[in-house]
This record gives C-alpha cells, sequence and structure tokens, in this order.
C-alpha cells in the first residue's frame, strides 16, 4: 500500500479529501453522490480555471455518453450542498456556452502519512549529530568522498567567525533566493500549462480499469498499460515503467493524484470491457497540471483486433504528445492472441515476487511459447522467473540457471534488439556464471538498445557494487530511481549499495523513505535489518527481520540475519535455537548454505563459517556473489580459506 501525499483542498469552510472521497465542512461530513463528488474534484482541481461542459462529461462519465443535464444536475447537487443558493458565498460560475469555473480560493494542503517504520532516535541524532558528519567528511579515501551524499556537506562545526559570516551571507541572500523562486514558480505554472504544445517530456500509463469488480481481468488491465508503456517508450520522452504504476490499478484509482505522485506531467488512464469476443476500451490522456483532456479514445472491436487497437491508441497519444514512439517497439511481437493473454497472465504472477506466484508465472509463459514458438518476449519473461526462483526462492541454482540462461538466449536469438532479454542474460552471467565481464557487456548492450530501462540500470548497479565500485553503482541507481520513482526494490537497492560502499547511517536514512512507500516490502525489512545490525543495533535489526519472516516465511535469509543479529547482542541460545532450525530444515528441503555460514559467523565459529561458504561456492549458491561487500564478513578478511574464496571468485 502506497504512502504517498494525500490529495486534500481546503475552500471557505469546506475541506475535500479526495482520497477518502469525503467532503467536510468544519468536521461534519457532508454526504454526496459518487458522480457529484467527482465532478466537485474536477472543478476544484482546475482552481479559478474554467472547465468546459466537454472535458467534464469525458472525465466523470468516461465510461458511458450522457446528456448535459446529468451535468448540470450534479452542479445543481453542489450549488445547494456548498450554500449557494442561501446566499452563503459564490463557489462555482456558470460561463455561459461553455463551461463552469470554481471561483472559490482553494488552498491544497500538505498532508504526509507516517510510515509503519521510523528510523530509531538515537540513529536519526546519529545522522545530524556534528560529531558524525564530521567524521563522515574527514574520510580520506577518494572513492569514500565522492560517495557523501549532499546532505552531509559542509557539516564540519563551524567557528563564531564562520557562523556570523553564514549568517550574514544568508540575510543578504535569501531575499534574492525567494525572489528568484517566485520568478521560478510563474515560469514553471505558465511552463505547466503549455505543456500540450510540444513540452511533455514524462507520462504515465495506468492499469486500464474494467468497469465493475465483478468483471474484472486483473492481468488484461496491466497488460494493456504494459504494452502501451513498451509502445510510448522512445528517445523524446520518460515513460514510467510498469513496476511504478502497478500499485495504482484500484478500480476508484484517481489518475490525476497518481500522476502528481508519479511525477509526471501526462497520465493515460483507460477503461476495458469484455463481452463474448469483444472488447470496448475507453482511453483519456490527461494534463496532470490542470486536469485538462489532451486526448480521448474510443474503440468497440473484436478482441483477436486488441494488437490494432493498441497500436491506434499508442499512435494517436504519440501524436497528442507531439513525440514519436519507440521504432523497436513498432513490431508486434506475437500475433497469436492467445499466446499474448497467457504471457500477460504471466507478467501478472512474475510480479507478485513470491515463490508460488512465480511458479505459476512459468507455467503460463510456457503456455505462451507452445502456442508461438517465436514469442521472444515469453521466452524473455520465462528466464527472468526462473532467474528469480534462483535468486529469491530457495531453489538449487543448478535446476533454475541454466534453464534461465536457455530462455534468455532463444529470446535473443529471436529478436537480438530485445533490450529486456540482454538484461536478464546479463543477471545470469552475474548470479551463476560469476562472469563480470560477460555481464556487464549485456548490461552495456541492453541499455545501448533502451538508454532509459530502469531494469538494466539497476541490475548493472548491482553488479558495480558487489564488485566494489561504489561511485558508479550509487550513480547508475539513482538514474533507474529517477526513471521509476515509486520502485520499491530500486529503491531498497540504493540502501543496500550505500551499505556496501561504507555508509551505513545514509543506507539507514534511505531504506527509512522506501519503507515510507511500503512498510511491508520484504526487501527493505530485510536490507534495513542488516544495515542496523551493522551499525550495533542489534536490538532493532531483529524487529525488522522478525517483520521480514513474517512477510516471507519460507525463506530462510530472514531466519539467517535474525540469529546473525541476536548471536552478535549476545543472545546465544535464541541464535542457536535459529541456527538449529536451518540445520533441521535442510534435511528436507534445500537452504542455502551461505545463510547457515551467516550465523555461524555472528555466532563466532570461523571454521563451521568458512566450511559453509565453500559449500556454498561448490553449489554455486547465488548469495556468495555478496562475499566482497557485505561488511559482516569483514572479521574473515585475514583468513587465507576466505581470501582463496575471493580469488577463485575473481571478484
Amino acid at each position: 500500500m502506497s504512502n504517498a501525499r494525500k490529495e486534500l483542498y481546503e475552500f471557505g469552510k469546506f475541506r475535500l479529501d479526495v482520497s477518502e472521497r469525503l467532503l467536510l465542512r468544519e468536521d461534519e461530513k457532508i454526504p454526496l453522490s459518487e458522480k457529484a463528488f467527482d465532478t466537485l474534484c474536477a472543478l476544484v482541481r482546475r482552481g479559478n480555471h474554467l472547465v468546459s461542459k466537454d472535458d467534464l462529461l469525458t472525465e466523470i462519465w468516461a465510461e458511458a455518453f450522457v446528456e448535459e443535464n446529468n451535468l448540470d444536475k450534479n452542479i445543481s447537487i453542489l450549488r445547494k450542498v456548498l450554500g449557494e443558493r442561501a446566499g452563503k458565498g459564490k463557489f462555482i460560475e456558470t460561463v455561459r456556452g461553455h463551461g463552469f469555473r470554481f471561483v472559490a480560493e482553494v488552498r491544497e494542503i500538505a498532508e504526509v502519512p507516517s510510515s509503519g517504520f521510523k528510523v530509531p532516535s538515537s540513529v536519526e541524532s546519529e545522522i545530524s549529530s556534528p560529531e558524525l558528519q564530521s567524521e563522515l567528511s574527514e574520510k580520506s579515501e577518494p572513492e569514500t568522498l565522492n560517495l557523501k551524499l549532499e546532505t552531509d556537506k559542509d557539516q564540519r562545526p563551524k567557528t563564531k567567525t564562520q557562523k556570523f559570516n553564514n549568517y550574514r551571507f544568508a540575510f543578504i541572500i535569501v531575499p534574492i533566493i525567494l525572489g528568484l523562486g517566485a520568478i521560478g514558480f510563474y515560469l514553471w505554472k505558465n511552463s505547466a500549462n503549455q505543456v500540450s504544445d510540444g513540452q511533455i517530456k514524462t507520462i504515465a500509463v495506468l492499469p486500464f480499469k474494467s468497469l465493475g469488480a465483478e468483471n474484472r481481468n486483473e492481468s488484461l488491465e496491466l497488460g494493456m498499460a504494459d504494452t502501451l508503456i513498451s509502445k510510448l517508450g522512445g528517445e523524446d520522452i520518460i515513460v514510467r515503467p510498469l513496476g511504478s504504476v502497478s500499485r495504482y490499478a484500484a478500480l476508484e484509482q484517481n489518475a490525476l493524484t497518481a500522476g502528481r505522485e508519479l511525477g509526471v506531467e501526462t497520465v493515460l488512464d483507460g477503461t476495458i470491457q469484455t463481452a463474448d469476443n469483444r472488447i470496448r476500451i475507453s482511453a483519456q490522456l490527461f494534463r496532470v497540471s490542470d486536469g485538462k483532456h489532451l486526448w480521448t479514445g474510443q474503440f468497440d472491436e473484436k478482441f483477436t483486433d486488441i494488437f490494432t487497437v493498441q497500436d491506434s491508441i499508442s499512435q494517436q497519444v504519440a501524436t497528442a504528445l507531439k513525440t514519436r514512439f519507440a521504432a523497436r517497439e513498432k513490431k508486434h511481437q506475437t500475433e497469436n492472441v492467445k499466446a499474448y493473454q497467457l504471457y500477460m497472465k504471466g507478467r501478472f504472477h512474475l510480479l507478485k515476487s513470491t515463490p508460488s506466484e512465480t511458479e505459476t508465472a512459468i507455467s503460463y509463459f510456457e503456455q505462451a511459447i507452445e502456442l508461438d514458438p517465436n514469442y521472444a518476449l515469453a521466452y524473455a519473461g520465462l528466464a527472468d522467473a526462473y532467474r528469480g526462483l534462483g535468486v529469491g526462492g530457495e531453489t538449487p541454482s543448478s535446476e533454475v540457471f541454466p534453464k534461465a540462461k536457455a530462455a534468455a538466449n532463444r529470446a535473443i536469438e529471436i529478436d537480438d534488439s530485445l533490450a529486456e532479454a540482454r538484461a536478464i542474460l546479463g543477471h545470469i552471467y552475474f548470479w551463476y556464471d560469476w562472469d563480470w565481464n560477460a555481464a556487464e557487456n549485456q548490461y552495456k548492450r541492453a541499455l545501448e538498445l533502451n538508454p532509459k530501462s530502469a531494469d538494466a540500470l539497476q541490475f548493472y548497479a548491482l553488479l558495480l557494487s558487489n564488485t566494489g565500485r561504489h561511485s558508479e553503482a550509487l550513480a547508475k541507481i539513482k538514474r533507474a530511481r529517477e526513471l521509476d520513482p515509486l520502485n520499491l526494490r530500486i529503491n531498497a537497492l540504493e540502501g543496500l549499495f550505500l551499505l556496501h560502499a561504507g555508509e551505513t547511517v545514509e543506507a539507514i536514512s534511505s531504506l527509512q523513505k522506501t519503507l515510507e512507500l511500503d512498510p511491508n516490502y520484504r526487501l527493505a525489512n530485510m536490507f534495513a535489518a542488516r544495515a542496523l545490525a551493522e551499525k550495533g543495533m542489534f536490538a532493532e535489526a531483529e524487529v525488522l527481520s522478525k517483520k521480514a519472516i513474517e512477510l516471507s516465511p519460507d525463506s530462510s535469509e530472514p531466519i539467517a540475519y535474525d540469529a546473525y543479529a541476536s548471536a552478535k547482542s549476545g543472545k546465544t541460545a535464541q541464535a542457536r535455537a535459529s541456527l538449529d532450525k536451518l540445520l533441521k530444515l535442510s534435511k528436507t528441503r534445500y537452504v542455502p548454505p551461505y545463510n547457515i555460514a551467516l550465523v555461524y559467523n555472528g555466532l563466532g565459529e570461523t571454521d563451521k563459517t568458512l566450511e559453509y561458504l565453500e559449500r556454498a561456492f561448490d553449489e554455486r549458491d547465488a548469495r556468495i556473489i555478496f562475499l566482497k561487500v557485505e561488511p559482516k564478513w569483514n572479521n574473515l578478511h585475514y583468513e587465507p580459506r576466505f581470501i582463496d574464496l575471493i580469488k577463485r571468485m575473481k571478484v
């Protein structure tokens, strides 16, 4: 669940809470019908701007054709509710022959919900303490200096003369900055109002919505967005990837709210109806700054013509945006509609990122390939699914990575220009073959094919981080986050890379922000536990690792990190109980040796630790790629057997 900023407005004695669909007058709830509420939202969002009747009819009744009197009735209801007829104020102005304008002064209120995780106060105070900032700023290694966050600059304690000069400088410069800021805001508002004149650079394609919860086809809804994202992406425009927009699949999701949270200028939203062998799609392109419709389209076709519909939507939206869509996506990956439907179902289940859902995704991808043996995207999806089981599942690497590699190579054989397949193949070279050069070459090729691939960037960043190239890793993951700002994995990985770079406090702060996006995201809880343990905050680490255990009860990894924190904090009996659990579990199913080694290391049993690390190497346990940068192995850096492992891995 997203913890993004709520959409709240105040005017007169009223407060409009769009997210909760509430209209309050001095804290008293005012009942409104669904369409009347939507009409009020549309007017309030535009502030003092004229809204045409056509725009209102298209926005409020996107799924149906209605007459103007429906709109007039809603306006009449709103006038009565707001008290206009009782002479208590003027809110809605009628511009005859054109539309309506909301004339009352509207104030948008910033209100951010609290997250389920907060950086412990001891860490929070440490982040801002002069002592720590001084310690950080005095680090002598050039690479570490390059990694310093902007918030760390100039944090050394200042002399009285320096402070006085700073205050005098601030007294002079602040009014100038405020004046420039006001000018900049004015120019930004004007440019926002002109984005339809060829200046649009960002767009989000939301999952299309079924009309009615009982008729939902979530894989089709997400699949429409996925296909249009691929078609619209090009050199001229940034399209938010599926990872960010998939959270906006709720039927009641407001498109403009999603656009603001995603930080885009335009939003493409739509509805889907299917009956027998026909599909009806309504699509709308909004400008986020003022809610203006830039384009609308309605399509009623046979389901077998869905590719034609997608082509038409992408072409018409590209025309409205005055941009070109990517040449690589003009062709269809398959002409088999049933294979396409199966592929979309596979994508839908793969995004859920659990072992059982990934197994389901594999089944759908394989069925799609049976129907169309030359469906490159289905092979890429299959490769990604097998790779996911090897990285995040409790599956021996030798069982899944060779299958992933074969599928990725087949995808490239069919379509050499498929960036997704190149990135996945690079990931397989990285996680399983430990061939760092081959992996890097594949990532570079993927980015040549699609420079705005957030997946290729984050995969490449992981390679750079794990091989000690921290500055490059942080630059790549930052770019991935800019392209896909609400992607939880990207945000969590940025925190992990900061930990690998020795920036532990910054890592904790970064991971707190990720958990504010979703307190129940497993990787963020796991990575934050690792960072807190490294800071010596074992009690706090245990809290988050236990949360990770709850979120992924079938995974041994959070159990191992929880046991490590227990061991380091002196709770030896508790750590040994967890170790015994893992050892017992390993007799009935696969438990990665790397995780068992971690617990032994926490308990200080070096021989057992190295024994299980060597076993991890022999079994090609994917997790051993963290051996060089995971700080929990620092105590072994002078052990000959550990040094030999690093040499054999060539990192």
